[in-house]
């Protein structure tokens, strides 16, 4: 097992995938990160070495991921609210807020 920021893995498990299981990190940020740190795009996490895994850490703590980017999305809809602007509006009613059909097909 290699833990990374708090969360266990298993070594079979593929890097890729280990960083896309961070919320906030998709395919593209993984790709880049794996990149910029010369990890080859199917190498699994117990291939990786000490010093590999410490950079990794380091490189995932200066992005804004998980809890910290929930709270971020989180104060801009209360930002939204507060102002009273037509978005605010929409997200404190449970609607679309970025134009789709509310004629049909709207559960709420």
């Amino acid at each position: 097992m290699v833990f990374i920021l708090g969360v266990n893995f298993p070594e079979s498990r593929l890097v890729k995938r280990t960083l896309e299981s961070f919320y906030g990190i998709g395919p593209q940020v993984s790709r880049n990160v794996m990149a910029r740190l010369y990890i080859h795009p199917t190498a699994k996490v117990g291939s990786l070495a000490n010093k590999q895994i410490l950079e990794l850490t380091a490189e995932l703590s200066n992005l804004t991921i998980e809890n910290d980017l929930k709270r971020q999305l989180r104060d801009n809809i209360i930002r939204l609210r507060d102002m009273g602007s037509w978005r605010g509006r929409r997200h404190a009613m449970g609607l679309p807020v970025r134009g789709q059909r509310t004629r049909t097909q709207v559960s709420g």
